[in-house]
């Protein structure tokens, strides 16, 4: 990541919207801000795939959900954060994975310029690609601050999606269980 190219960017857009970014409250603010951007697009520089390596052969054969994975990401129209809760669910075919490895997967994702729909089914496919699994059902909800904060104003509002594959879209009675499971 370029960190001196962001700050001068930044500097320009201080002194664009009429601030002297010499003032003594600005000087560190490009800094500050490349830094954040390092840490909330280090998504870019990562291979969520890396953490479906270690898996666990296991006969467990029913559903596994991790619910309320916190995450924040940023929205990539208007540069502005969104940050909400992913559910997750997976229907496994001899392996499972370590729980940890779930929320570290949703991580990845969100850590890039990003809009919600394409990030549920991210981790969706993943899921399903690298854990070989039976099903999966992912749903994320999150608040936008390029709702909340500019634009409309909907301070409050939630939007949900979710991606839903294999057994868990096709078989209506495991579709039901997991939606149930992930919404309790």
């Amino acid at each position: 990541m370029d960190l001196k190219r962001i700050e001068n960017a930044v500097r320009e857009i201080l002194a664009a919207v009429g601030e002297d970014p010499n003032r003594e409250g600005l000087q560190e603010t490009p800094r500050r801000v490349a830094s954040m951007y390092q840490e909330l697009f280090d998504g870019l520089n990562s291979d969520p795939a890396e953490h479906l390596r270690a898996v666990f052969s296991e006969t467990y054969d029913e559903l596994v959900v991790l619910r309320d994975i916190p995450f924040n990401s940023m929205c990539e129209h208007h540069l502005m954060p969104f940050e909400g809760k992913a559910h997750v669910a997976y229907l496994p075919d001899g392996q499972v994975i370590g729980i940890s490895k779930l929320a570290r997967v949703v991580d990845d994702f969100a850590h890039r310029p990003q809009v919600q729909e394409r990030l549920t089914c991210q981790i969706a496919d993943l899921l399903m690609e690298k854990l070989q699994a039976k099903g999966v059902a992912i749903v994320v909800e999150a608040t936008h601050t390029c709702m909340t904060c500019r634009g409309i104003k909907k301070a409050g509002s939630v939007m949900v999606t979710s991606a839903v594959r294999g057994r868990c879209r096709s078989d209506a009675r495991t579709r039901g269980e997991v939606m149930s499971l992930l919404h309790d």
